[in-house]
């Protein structure tokens, strides 16, 4: 009995030993060489993995610029610093981008836009959008279940418990895309942060006509077109009743923002607007002189 076990361990073992052997030959022969450039741009990465890029990870990111170059590879998490830093350790030139963030383009607060249904199921914006339009009157808004926040890995957008609207925190907002991929209203846009950090932008996805917008939400926009007319740069399309703000084009004058009926533009760290110089006072209607009276003298 001993002898039959220990003969079955020895040949267990001998069996090993020629795998492992047949295995380090086939691995030897058929083994792929792999660019050491790729681990030095995986280690420069900040390895979110968000997907920002286009690619399926920093790893895919790092052999996509070894192999492609940086043409068309950018990390909006590490922006142009890492970029830059990329660039050098493979002996390539890289042009900067402008910085851009993550905006919320609506402005269907809960006082602006009344509920009109009650919705009693999965509490996700994705699910809500398989079923039906949403819970106000707006079929195009925000739905207020947070599938952008759950999306965010940086804790950079918000849902607002008394607005019912997400908020973009600017300085951890990497632009990485997440939360305009996982909103199935499509309301969250990645746009430039523009000098200072200032910008406008149309806060208002409703391509109804004015009256059924400004019906289902106050601070629609109407499409009434005022704001493409102030302005001087042809930076605004009025398109299936709904403006929208060509960030490349705009000039930030700021004139549509102050056209716009219903607030739909919004301006974003800009100073306050200079207080409206005060109507003069209107001079004091002249009153008539009552004529002299001629006071008979006493004879």
């Amino acid at each position: 009995m001993t002898n039959t076990i220990i003969f079955t361990i020895a040949t267990l073992a001998v069996l090993g030993l020629l795998l492992a052997i047949v295995l380090y030959i086939v691995a030897q022969k058929f083994k792929v060489e792999e660019d050491p450039r790729i681990d030095i741009v995986e280690s420069i990465l900040p390895g979110a993995n968000c997907g920002g890029c286009g690619k399926a990870g920093c790893r895919a990111f790092a052999e996509a610029a070894v192999k492609e170059g940086l043409d068309t590879c950018f990390c909006p998490v590490g922006g142009n610093p890492t970029m830059q830093k990329i660039a050098e350790a493979l002996g390539l030139t890289v042009e900067a981008k402008d910085p851009q963030v993550a905006v919320v383009r609506c402005s269907g607060s809960c006082d602006k836009r009344k509920k009109t249904t009650v919705y009693d199921g999965l509490a996700t914006c994705s699910t809500i959008a398989s079923l039906y339009s949403g819970d106000t009157d707006c079929k195009f808004g925000c739905l207020g279940r947070g599938d952008c926040e759950a999306a965010c890995k940086f804790d950079a957008i918000k849902i607002n418990p008394e607005t019912g609207l997400p908020e973009v925190d600017e300085e951890k907002c990497t632009a990485c895309g997440a939360c305009a991929k996982a909103c199935p209203k499509g309301i969250i846009e990645l746009r430039n942060k523009g000098p200072k950090s200032r910008r406008l932008y149309v806060a208002c996805r409703n391509q109804d006509k004015g009256a059924v917008a400004r019906k289902a939400c106050l601070a629609a926009c109407i499409g009434c077109g005022k704001c493409q007319k102030v302005c001087a740069f042809d930076a605004i399309t009025v398109e299936n009743n709904l403006a929208y703000i060509d960030y490349t084009k705009c000039r930030m004058c700021r004139k549509c923002a102050a056209e716009c009926p219903t607030g739909a533009i919004h301006e974003v760290n800009f100073p306050p607007r200079p207080a409206k110089p005060a109507a003069p006072a209107q001079p004091a209607a002249a009153q008539p002189v009552a004529p002299k009276q001629e006071v008979p003298l006493n004879k």
